[in-house]
C-alpha cells in the first residue's frame, strides 16, 4: 500500500478556517488534481462536505458515522463510507496495492501518521488566518526527496513551494 498525505499549509501550518481553505492558490488545485487523479482520497466528514461536490475520476473514502451522509451516498459507485478507524485500516489493508491519498481533516491526518509512506505538502510562504491546523510530523522520520519553488505570478499572489517527503 502507499499511502500518502496531501494538503498545503501556510507558515504557521494553519490548514483551515471555517471549513475552507484560507488561501486561493490556483496551482495548488491543479497540483492536487494531477497527483489524485485516478486514484482513491481519504477523508473526513467536514473534509467531504467543504468540496464543491464529489472531485471526477477519484474514489471518495468518508470516515463518518453521519447517518444522513450514509443514506445519502449508500448507492454511489464514487464514494464509499468507513464508520470508524478500524474499518478504514481494513479498507486501506485491502487496498493495499493501489496508491490512496488523505486530504484531511486534522483528526484523520492525526489517526494515520504511523501509516503514511509519503507527503505531499505545499508550503505557502504567508501567514493566514485559520483554525485548523496540520498535527505536528516528525519529519527525521522522512526525507525530502523533490523540491520545487514557485514564485507568484498573474493567478498565484503567494511564494510557495511543493515538496514530496519519503519515509525512511
Amino acid at each position: 500500500m502507499t499511502l500518502t498525505y496531501i494538503w498545503a499549509e501556510d507558515l504557521s501550518h494553519q490548514i483551515g478556517f471555517n471549513g475552507q481553505l484560507p488561501w486561493y492558490l490556483p496551482a495548488d488545485l491543479k497540483h492536487f488534481k494531477e497527483l489524485t487523479m485516478g486514484h482513491s482520497i481519504i477523508m473526513g466528514r467536514k473534509t467531504f462536505t467543504s468540496l464543491p461536490n464529489i472531485l471526477p475520476k477519484r474514489h471518495h473514502v468518508i470516515l463518518t458515522k453521519n447517518q444522513k451522509l450514509i443514506q445519502k451516498y449508500q448507492r454511489n459507485s464514487q464514494v464509499e463510507i468507513v464508520s470508524s478507524l478500524t474499518e478504514l485500516n481494513s479498507w486501506l489493508k485491502y487496498h493495499k496495492n493501489e496508491k490512496n491519498y488523505v486530504i484531511g481533516g486534522r483528526s484523520v491526518f492525526q489517526a494515520l501518521i504511523s501509516q503514511v509512506d509519503y507527503l505531499e505538502k505545499t508550503a505557502i510562504k504567508a501567514n493566514f488566518i485559520g483554525n485548523v491546523t496540520m498535527p505536528q510530523i516528525d519529519y527525521d522520520k522522512f526525507v525530502l526527496i523533490k523540491s520545487v519553488a514557485h514564485q507568484p505570478d498573474a493567478n498565484n499572489t503567494y511564494y510557495y513551494d511543493f515538496l514530496t517527503y519519503q519515509r525512511k
